[in-house]
């Protein structure tokens, strides 16, 4: 399935959750990463960003996508395609 995760966390856990994100998905701005995960990827993802998270005080956002049939990606500025999260 393809993903895209956006974040909005405290200053000190942004570079751990970055981190965590960037294991799994491509960055694409500050706080964004989009990439293909199967379920079991998924899982793990969750999991590890929910050990370093605090649900009081950060948002971490998941929109999932098992199909891209209708969806249409646009672009206004620099975006450099990384074929490995094709």
């Amino acid at each position: 399935m393809f993903v895209i995760l956006v974040y909005d966390v405290k200053a000190k856990r942004n570079n751990k959750i970055l981190k965590t994100c960037r294991k799994y998905l491509r960055h694409v701005q500050k706080s964004v990463f989009e990439g293909n995960l199967t379920e079991a990827k998924l899982k793990r993802l969750k999991n590890e960003l929910k050990k370093i998270s605090n649900e009081k005080e950060d948002s971490i956002i998941i929109y999932r996508f098992e199909t891209l049939k209708y969806s249409s990606k646009e672009v206004l500025g620099t975006y450099e395609e990384d074929s490995v999260f094709l």
